[in-house]
């Protein structure tokens, strides 16, 4: 078992922009029904979906940031950032482009890191909602990933919720993997590390016009 989570950043070649910035629309899939979640503490929850019909998986990821709405779009609209190297998965990213609603990003991360990933993301403001695909699968070892991220005022702050639909060799594997290295573990990392640098960051994007 040990040497299988040692083997494992180098046997999924993978990642999403989770946090940062990612992705397109899940509308006209049948299949986005939980089939049970996997609640992780602390104001986190991971649900498995039906995957896409091509196959793979598909995940829902619900957290909350005790932030305003306006401030949280901010930081997540944000693209040109340097906010995303303090992720501990993330070894590079660039800003490429913007035309309109539409944000092109790169990313190297820790796992892969002779590679980037170019993100294509749409941004929907008047939803509070990014929707993302992965335009370069094949060099990222993927066959697609793609997805969306939607953003609500509660009174806690805002609610998150992520979804996203990926194939690559060992999904399944990495999907139900429970342990260090598995979806359960990064999903909760990810949510946890942006719970709080927001919160560090939030007089940087209070107050600003929102894109």
């Amino acid at each position: 078992m040990a040497n299988l989570r040692l083997r494992l950043p180098v046997i999924f070649r993978w990642l999403i922009w989770t946090t940062a910035a990612c992705c397109l629309s899940t509308a006209g899939h049948p299949a986005s029904v939980p089939t049970g979640p996997s609640r992780s503490g602390g104001e986190i929850a991971i649900y498995h979906l039906t995957p896409d019909e091509r196959g793979g998986k598909a995940y829902q990821l619900v957290y909350l940031v005790r932030v305003p709405l306006d401030v949280y779009w901010n930081f997540k609209t944000d693209f040109d950032n340097d906010f995303l190297l303090d992720n501990k998965y993330i070894r590079e990213h660039r800003f490429v482009s913007r035309s309109d609603d539409i944000v092109i990003t790169e990313d190297k991360y820790t796992n892969t890191p002779d590679v980037f990933f170019m993100w294509q993301t749409t941004v929907r403001s008047n939803a509070h909602r990014l929707d993302f695909v992965l335009m370069n699968p094949k060099n990222c070892s993927q066959l697609f990933h793609y997805g969306s991220i939607k953003m609500e005022a509660v009174e806690e702050g805002t609610r998150v919720t992520q979804m996203a639909y990926f194939d690559f060799i060992g999904a399944s594997l990495w999907a139900d993997y429970p342990w260090g290295g598995g979806m359960k573990d990064f999903l909760t990392y990810t949510a946890r590390w942006e719970q709080d640098i927001v919160l560090r960051l939030k007089n940087r994007y209070s107050g600003k016009t929102a894109q």
